[in-house]
């Protein structure tokens, strides 16, 4: 008599806890939720509290990059679901392609950001600048939410791109196959809350009214 184990090879094979792996990524997710979930506590007791300077200092934000950046990330998300597909469909080539293109949009995305956020030291509204200190106290709270949580979302963004490209490889390296996916759907999760926070970014800090 046999006894399969998590990793052990029994008999030639490999047993897989597919479901267990897709269960740990799930509350790995929760617990960035609940991180960004926090932030947007802060944000929403500051914006109370400061709703005109808000305003005033989301009049400083480019809409349009910040538009152009939403769009990109949607797409993405897209593409990363369709190279899903693919390889369930045993079309190794066109999944690593979709992921590839995921990775290209998420540095098209970090370009934009370092480009908007260099536009922002020049004129000096960035933390402790003495142009934002000598600006009221609502504004000086806004543009530091707004550094503090569009950079850890950049963060996510780099640390999402570095996962999708493990998993491109793994794609290559035939370990991820049409019979076994579960790591790229698990990057595939990672980056759709990537781009679910940014939902969540881009008005709460572009379209302040």
């Amino acid at each position: 008599m046999t006894t399969t184990a998590i990793g052990v090879h029994t008999q030639g094979h490999v047993h897989r806890d597919d479901y267990g792996s897709k269960m740990g990524m799930w509350l790995f997710l929760f617990t960035e939720l609940i991180l960004f979930g926090g932030m947007f506590v802060i944000y929403a007791v500051y914006r109370f509290s400061h709703q005109l300077e808000f305003e005033l200092g989301a009049k400083e934000l480019d809409t349009l990059v910040g538009t152009i950046n939403t769009m990109v990330l949607l797409t993405s998300s897209l593409t990363v679901a369709m190279s899903i597909t693919a390889i369930q469909r045993g079309n190794k080539k066109l999944s690593m392609l979709l992921v590839g293109i995921t990775i290209a949009l998420a540095l098209v995305f970090l370009v934009n950001k370092y480009f908007e956020w260099s536009h922002k030291f020049s004129v000096g509204l960035y933390p402790q600048a003495p142009e934002l200190l000598s600006k009221p106290q609502g504004e000086i709270l806004y543009f530091g939410l707004y550094f503090v949580m569009t950079g850890l979302h950049a963060l996510h963004v780099i640390i999402g791109a570095i996962v999708l490209a493990v998993d491109m490889r793994f794609i290559q390296k035939n370990i991820i196959t049409s019979t076994s996916y579960v790591k790229l759907e698990a990057g595939a999760l990672y980056w759709h809350l990537v781009d679910i926070i940014w939902i969540f970014l881009f008005p709460l800090f572009y379209l302040v009214h």
